[in-house]
């Protein structure tokens, strides 16, 4: 089992920055590999971005690039997303995810899953 804890959501400006934390505990945290997504009221979960087991890697959804950096600290088993250049559509509430590999990671297979903090962003 890996338990994963969101923290860092917030109310923000658009235009502004925010950066998400999750912690993880259990199993050996550089064995998966790590994700975010969100998902907004009526709509269907989205990708926004992931990163390898070792961190070297790292991948983005369309909406984001550019403005969002994924990274990880294996030492510390926690992985971060910094959000920059925030727009309304953005607002959501993002989910870690934890998976066997980035590309199960990406598509959504993920093995576990946070709870999910709540990210706003006023115009």
């Amino acid at each position: 089992q890996v338990q994963l804890v969101e923290s860092g959501g917030g109310l923000v400006q658009a235009g502004g920055s925010l950066s998400l934390s999750c912690a993880a505990s259990g199993r050996t945290f550089s064995n998966y590999a790590m994700g975010w997504f969100r998902q907004a009221p009526g709509k269907d979960r989205e990708f926004v971005a992931g990163i390898s087991s070792s961190g070297v890697r790292t991948y983005y959804g369309d909406s984001v690039k550019g403005r969002f950096t994924i990274s990880r600290d294996n030492g510390k088993n926690t992985v971060a997303l910094q959000m920059n250049s925030l727009k309304p559509e953005d607002t959501a509430v993002y989910y870690c995810a934890a998976g066997p590999t980035s590309n199960k990671v990406r598509v959504g297979l993920s093995e576990y899953w946070g709870q999910g903090t709540q990210v706003t962003v006023s115009s």
